[in-house]
């Protein structure tokens, strides 16, 4: 029996080693997967980071041509305007007023038709006619040059 003992505990060492050797092999292993991980982690952050400073950049770039867009689009936008002056006569009084007219063009192209807006300019009230010479019953005196008054 010593004889199968001395035969089998090499074997036995050769065993236990090798577990032993599994196990440091796959803490060891473990370890660099956990590190591994922590890495992908910090990458995915940083990925995803990223990508949100691009899609805020592609934000403000859209936004920043759409307001080019539409400043270009109003320097192409304009208001024509003309003014005149209308007299309008009735039998009691006499106005003028000042008419101005405008519309939208978008570049040559009219977009509206003319507004117009009357301001008055300057009213005059024409007084009705008088009869022309109505003879008056009381005779206008002068005073005598001898006596002088006073008037205020």
């Amino acid at each position: 029996m010593p004889d199968l003992m001395w035969i089998a505990l090499p074997f036995v060492a050769a065993l236990g080693s090798g577990v032993l050797s599994f196990i440091v092999a796959q803490a060891r292993m473990e370890t660099t997967l956990a590190r591994e991980r922590e890495e992908l982690v910090g990458v995915q952050e940083r990925l995803a980071q990223q990508q949100k400073g691009v899609e805020e950049r592609v934000r403000a770039a859209e936004a920043d041509a759409r307001r080019k867009a539409f400043d270009e689009f109003l320097a192409d936008v304009r208001i024509e305007e003309r003014h005149y002056l209308r007299e309008t006569d009735s039998p009691s009084e006499k106005k003028k007023c000042l008419v101005l007219q405008e519309r939208v063009c978008f570049r040559n192209i009219p977009l509206s038709q003319w507004i117009e807006r009357e301001l008055p300019f300057q009213k005059e009230i024409v007084p009705p006619e008088r009869p022309k010479a109505i003879p008056s019953p009381v005779p206008i005196t002068t005073p005598e040059p001898g006596r002088r008054r006073l008037l205020r």
